[in-house]
């Protein structure tokens, strides 16, 4: 007789009988572990990942303003001045979001890389030269390097939130 799906996802289900023969702490437990080995971030703690999101906001929410501003006849090149101006805004919102240590911020910050690693990532394949290339890969791993770093920052932000509920 041939196991049946459920008969394996039974046998390699966490908690087992054979994960705890083999010293193995099972998936649940583990997670638990590492939720309550994050310490809050301190009162005016601003951890490095932290900080760099910030001043990425800060630079591109001056970036596209500035762009917006000296690009003469912007609505032939696709962009609008009212559009900029929304963008930099939201990128100002979110920076200062982050810098008062708020999650929905680093989130919201995360979803945009997350965007850009993707949108990056489908230039990549189509990128005509290595000079753009490597700008893509660059972008790639810069923007992954961060978003990885910000998972971190939200757990403790999160740990936070958990203590004085």
């Amino acid at each position: 007789m041939t196991p049946t799906a459920s008969d394996r996802d039974q046998r390699e289900a966490p908690g087992t009988a054979r994960e705890e023969q083999a010293g193995r702490v099972p998936r649940g437990e583990q997670e638990q572990l590492a939720r309550l080995a994050l310490r809050p971030l301190g009162p005016d703690e601003r951890p490095p990942a932290l900080l760099v999101a910030i001043g990425v906001c800060a630079v591109l929410a001056a970036a596209v303003l500035i762009g917006a501003a000296t690009v003469h006849d912007l609505a032939r090149h696709g962009g609008s001045l009212p559009g900029a101006a929304t963008i930099a805004l939201v990128l100002a919102l979110l920076a200062q979001g982050m810098y008062r240590r708020r999650y929905w911020a680093v989130l919201s910050f995360e979803a945009l890389l997350a965007f850009q690693i993707i949108v990056t990532s489908l230039a990549l394949v189509v990128a005509s030269t290595v000079v753009a290339a490597l700008v893509c890969a660059a972008t790639i791993g810069l923007g992954g390097w961060l978003f990885w770093k910000l998972i971190r920052v939200m757990g403790r932000l999160q740990a936070g939130e958990r203590d004085l509920g």
